[in-house]
């Protein structure tokens, strides 16, 4: 798709809709040492802000975001952190071993499941415009990964709730508007409900300066490509390590068991989430939802 082709479909609104049609489909349907990330840097206190642009689909693709579950959770044999294969729409070890913990009818195993949750991010381009803890990343692009209060603000932006807000395309150069990212703790854990969308404005003054930071854009599809997972036999193998034992039992009593053995000799195993202090209820709410579907199914 050529740039002058994007700037037509800007102003024929015809992204938003796409945007729109993608956002309610996932509803109903349920990196450190990289150059190409942004991250927002918080003070001692947890508090942080910077302003970003979240940037159109990179040339060639669909969708201005990639959602990609993961899972971090320790173990007596270590850590396990993997990405999902649910991303890819597949079966995975840790989903299935979750689920059979969530079926064996007691708190214990539930409580398991529930630290051994799948987490979701997604992935987006963004043209970094204020960034006060580090003003060298300003006017660059970066891929930036956020969880899903922030997503809830850019499907807000495109579906307000009251008639009298104007609906916007946060993802586009010219109808979109600037996001003030604001960072603080609230009880111990990171939270972004002060941030917000500035007054709709095109990204720069220039299409051709535009279209130069379209071309900066990375391949949002490559990271969640096939290639990018590991294979279910693999995983398996990871996580039968991890957990302790040779391999993961399909029987309900085994895994009672498993659980009861864990348990006598490791502490409550933590999350990446509860050490980072970054959890929230959503998330949570979103595995109690999961899981019990697994359940009735």
């Amino acid at each position: 798709m050529s740039f002058a082709k994007l700037k037509k479909q800007s102003k024929l609104g015809s992204l938003t809709q796409k945007l729109v049609k993608e956002v309610e489909k996932m509803n109903n349907t349920g990196g450190q040492g990289d150059d190409r990330l942004w991250k927002l840097e918080v003070d001692k206190g947890g508090n942080g802000y910077a302003v970003i642009r979240f940037l159109p689909a990179p040339d060639g693709e669909d969708l201005p975001f990639v959602k990609l579950y993961s899972h971090a959770f320790q173990g007596p044999g270590g850590w396990y952190i993997e990405n999902s294969l649910t991303t890819l729409g597949q079966k995975d070890p840790v989903s299935e071993y979750n689920s059979q913990l969530w079926n064996n009818g007691t708190d214990a195993g539930k409580d398991t499941a529930r630290k051994q949750k799948r987490k979701l991010t997604y992935i987006s381009n963004i043209y970094v415009v204020k960034d006060p803890a580090n003003p060298e990343n300003e006017g660059k692009t970066f891929l930036y990964k956020y969880g899903k209060k922030i997503f809830d603000k850019l499907t807000a932006a495109m579906q307000p709730e009251f008639e009298d807000e104007e609906a916007i395309d946060p993802f586009d150069f010219w109808q979109g508007a600037n996001f003030k990212l604001k960072a603080k703790n609230v009880a111990g854990y990171r939270n972004y409900d002060s941030s917000e969308f500035a007054a709709t404005s095109a990204l720069l003054d220039d299409d051709d300066a535009m279209e130069a930071v379209w071309k900066k854009e990375h391949s949002l599809a490559e990271l969640v490509a096939a290639d990018q997972f590991k294979s279910y036999d693999e995983l398996k193998t990871r996580l039968s390590n991890v957990l302790g034992t040779k391999q993961v039992r399909q029987d309900t009593e085994t895994i009672e068991q498993e659980f009861e053995d864990v348990k006598a000799s490791t502490p409550v195993a933590e999350t990446v989430e509860s050490v980072s202090k970054v959890s929230s209820s959503d998330e949570d709410d979103e595995a109690l939802s999961y899981f019990a579907k697994l359940a009735e199914s």
